[in-house]
C-alpha cells in the first residue's frame, strides 16, 4: 500500500488551480478548505480575544474628558478695556495649561459692574451653578461670595489684605476655600510717597485718598503718615467712598499750594477713577496711583504690581484646583512684578521736569 504524503495546503491549492476538474482533485480541494478554514478560525479566535483584552483601555481613551465649570465674578462693565485685558490674560494662560473652552471647560463670566447689589446677585447665581472654582477680583467681590459659600473654591488675583479682611487664616496656610494673590504689601505706601516727591519735589502737602471702610487702606495711610516727616510733608486723609464728598474734599485741598495726591488701591478708587483724574488735573495736583490704567487715562504716575501678570498666576492656581488641590493648602502669594508708568503729557501740563534717573527707571512712558 502506497504511503500517503503529508498534506500541503499551498501545494494542493496550486494543483487544484492547474487542474480543477480532473478526477481526484475534488477530495484534495475539500481537504484544503477544511485545513485552511481551521487555520482561519484559529486566527480569528486569537484576534477576537486580543481585541477584547485591549477594548476597555481603548474605550476609556476615547471617552471625552469631564467638562469643568469656572465662574468669574468681575466688578466692572463688560466694555471695560482694563478688565477685558486681564480676563484675556487669564484665559490665555488657562489654554497654555491645557484647558480649552468647549472641550474640557466652560467659563461663566459675570460682569457685575461696581454696584454692590448687582455683585451680590451675581455671586449667588454663580454659586448656585455649583462651579468647580470661581475667580473673584478684589475686596468688592470676595465677601459676597463668602456669604453664600464656604465650600466652592475661590481664587482672587488681587486683594489688599486677605488676613485683615478675614478671607484666610494665614498667608502660608489659608485654611478655608479661598486663596490667591495680594495686591501689594503695606510698605508700598513709602514707595508712593518717595516717587511723588521725586517727580514733584515742591510738594509739601499730601492728601491720601482711601476708603475708610477698608482696613488695608487705613493701614496704608498709617504707613505713609509714619514716614511723612522723613520727606518733609504733611499728610491728610480724604475718604473717597462717596463721590460728592470726595469732590468737595479734593477741591478744598487744592486751594492751598504745594499739594499732591496719593490714591490708595481699592474698589472705591476704581469706581471714581474718572472723577479723581479730573479733580487732579483741575486742581493742578501731581498724583500717584497704584495702577497703570489711571496713567493711561491721564493720571501722572503709577507704581504697583503688574496686575495682568497676577491674572496669569491666578490661572495657575485654578489649574491646580481643577486637578485636585485644595485652596486651603495653596499659600497666598505676594506680587513678583512691579511697574512704574509715567504720563509725559500730564507732566508737561503740570509744569514738571521729570528727572532723567526716573525716566530711565520707568517701565513705560505714555504721551
Amino acid at each position: 500500500m502506497a504511503r500517503m504524503s503529508a498534506f500541503d495546503p499551498k501545494r494542493t491549492w496550486l494543483n487544484w488551480r492547474e487542474k480543477p476538474f480532473q478526477s481526484g482533485h475534488s477530495s484534495r480541494y475539500d481537504a484544503f478548505v477544511s485545513a485552511s478554514g481551521a487555520a482561519m478560525r484559529r486566527r480569528d479566535f486569537i484576534k477576537f480575544f486580543s481585541g477584547a483584552a485591549l477594548w476597555p483601555l481603548s474605550a476609556r481613551a476615547q471617552q471625552p474628558e469631564r467638562m469643568r465649570l469656572i465662574g468669574i465674578l468681575l466688578p466692572a462693565d463688560v466694555n471695560d478695556p482694563v478688565f477685558q485685558a486681564r480676563l484675556a490674560a487669564f484665559q490665555q494662560e488657562l489654554a497654555q495649561l491645557g484647558w480649552t473652552v468647549g472641550r474640557n471647560v466652560r467659563i461663566d463670566t459675570r460682569w457685575a459692574t461696581t454696584n454692590p447689589a448687582e455683585i451680590r446677585r451675581h455671586a449667588a447665581e454663580l454659586v448656585a451653578l455649583a462651579p468647580d472654582v470661581i475667580l473673584s477680583t478684589g475686596d468688592s467681590t470676595v465677601p459676597p461670595l463668602l456669604q453664600v459659600t464656604r465650600t466652592v473654591p475661590i481664587v482672587f488675583p488681587v486683594v489688599n489684605d486677605p488676613i485683615g479682611a478675614g478671607y484666610v487664616e494665614t498667608l502660608a496656610r489659608p485654611g478655608g476655600n479661598v486663596t490667591g494673590f495680594m495686591l501689594y504689601e503695606y510698605s508700598i505706601g513709602v514707595k508712593w510717597l518717595e516717587l511723588l516727591k521725586e517727580i514733584a519735589p515742591n510738594v509739601t502737602r499730601v492728601a491720601v485718598l482711601r476708603d475708610s471702610g477698608v482696613p488695608a487702606q487705613a493701614a496704608q495711610f498709617g504707613v505713609v503718615q509714619a514716614v511723612a516727616s522723613m520727606f518733609k510733608v504733611e499728610v491728610i486723609p480724604i475718604d473717597m467712598r462717596d463721590a460728592g464728598e470726595t469732590e468737595r474734599a479734593v477741591e478744598t485741598f487744592a486751594r492751598s499750594p504745594s499739594g499732591g495726591l496719593i490714591v490708595a488701591g481699592g474698589g472705591a478708587a476704581i469706581r471714581h477713577r474718572d472723577l479723581i483724574i479730573t479733580l487732579a488735573a483741575r486742581g493742578k495736583l501731581p498724583a500717584i496711583y497704584w495702577e497703570r490704567f489711571f496713567v493711561v487715562a491721564g493720571g501722572l504716575i503709577s507704581y504697583g504690581p503688574h496686575t495682568t501678570d497676577q491674572y496669569r498666576r491666578a490661572a495657575g492656581y485654578v489649574d491646580r484646583i481643577l486637578k485636585g488641590e485644595k485652596p486651603a493648602d495653596l499659600p497666598v502669594q505676594a506680587p513678583t512684578k512691579y511697574e512704574t508708568v509715567i504720563n509725559l503729557k500730564t507732566a508737561k501740563e503740570l509744569g514738571l521736569a521729570i528727572p532723567p534717573t526716573l525716566l530711565a527707571r520707568a517701565d513705560e512712558l505714555i504721551g
